[in-house]
């Protein structure tokens, strides 16, 4: 069937949504992998649920083909309808599958930032607040009809379940999700107000983390439309649902994604370390502690006490101690335990020492 209308409108949405998400995960992928050489869990969740997001899209424009969005008088054949039904049952359980994992990707990613218990209870409980609700309303979507292929044939000779149960569990799953990206919103700004950073990037990390919770905004506008489940001209009327469904997954995704790329930001801008390009004092690469131990003279060594006369003078070392302690008192200094570990040197006496060059 020709696009237009709705299914028009429906193709559009899905595929502009879905590469906003592609390139905001493709940074993401790039920063964490090459940038910060630190790809983690939260990281191949995201690509997991921009791969659901990739497949969603593609059923969206398979689906808007076979007449997802026109009313079942424009279907010439039941053929035709039985395809865009199945098109729009594989849409709506890949939504789910995707929206959850987008979920549980971000509350990963802010558990690294946590320090406090609650805050790490908070994340673990919307983690598995967000798991269970997209398990139930899965395998309810799935399974509502038996045999399975009854959704979409609707030959009558199967039973499905009723579509009231079907919409009330859809609101239980949009409020549970909408309170979800509400906490992935807000608790990034209790995380970054204890941070030790000027005001200024403290706002923006703020903002950026906050960024999930652009998401509850799709969820709630797709609370309204979940009494469309049981209209009889079903595909044109959940064409609202379709819309907001498509949003909610690519904001997840975009905003997740997009908290991880201040590095990228700061490759590309340049970031010096104060207004005046000067290194803050004190400041040194940790990879100069390991090099500063390695090339650190040995203690133990004699060598690093005698001196090394050349070839061209000798060197007389006089060495006269003054202290309290007893005659028996030895006169070499008196080092810490910490001298063999290779850490520091404490003397216990005082010396002074003098040197004078003769010549031949």
């Amino acid at each position: 069937m020709p696009l237009e209308g709705r299914s028009e409108a429906l193709v559009a949405v899905s595929v502009v949504v879905m590469v906003i998400s592609l390139v905001t995960v493709s940074f993401r992928c790039f920063v964490r992998w090459r940038i910060l050489k630190a790809f983690g869990w939260d990281d191949t969740l995201m690509v997991l649920a921009m791969a659901l997001d990739i497949v969603l899209t593609a059923c969206a424009i398979a689906g808007a083909k076979e007449g997802v969005g026109r009313h079942f008088v424009d279907f010439h054949s039941s053929e035709d309808l039985h395809h865009a039904m199945l098109w729009w049952w594989l849409g709506q359980c890949l939504y789910i599958c995707a929206s959850g994992i987008a979920k549980v990707s971000i509350a990963l990613a802010l558990l690294r930032l946590s320090v406090q218990k609650y805050q790490r209870m908070i994340l673990w409980t919307v983690m598995g607040a967000s798991i269970c609700i997209s398990l139930i309303f899965w395998f309810l979507m799935l399974l509502q009809c038996h045999p399975v292929s009854e959704f979409w044939e609707r030959t009558g000779t199967g039973k499905c379940l009723n579509t009231d149960i079907l919409i009330n569990v859809a609101y239980v799953y949009s409020g549970i999700c909408a309170i979800c990206d509400f906490a992935l919103g807000l608790l990034p700004i209790d995380l970054v107000r204890q941070l030790q950073i000027n005001p200024k990037t403290k706002m923006a990390l703020g903002a950026t983390l906050s960024l999930g919770c652009v998401a509850s905004a799709a969820v709630i506008l797709r609370i309204p439309c979940l009494h469309y489940y049981k209209d009889i001209d079903f595909l044109y009327s959940t064409f609202s649902i379709d819309i907001w469904s498509f949003i909610e997954v690519g904001l997840g995704i975009t905003a997740g994604s997009l908290a991880t790329l201040r590095p990228l930001f700061r490759a590309v801008l340049g970031d010096p370390p104060d207004r005046k390009g000067k290194k803050s004092r004190g400041s040194m690469p940790l990879s100069s502690f390991t090099e500063y131990t390695r090339n650190r003279l040995d203690p133990e060594d004699a060598a690093v006490w005698r001196p090394q006369p050349d070839a061209t003078r000798n060197i007389t070392t006089t060495v006269i101690s003054t202290f309290r302690g007893s005659l028996n008192s030895p006169i070499t200094p008196t080092f810490a335990a910490e001298l063999r570990k290779g850490r520091s040197v404490r003397i216990k006496k005082s010396f002074h020492v003098t040197e004078e060059q003769v010549g031949y």
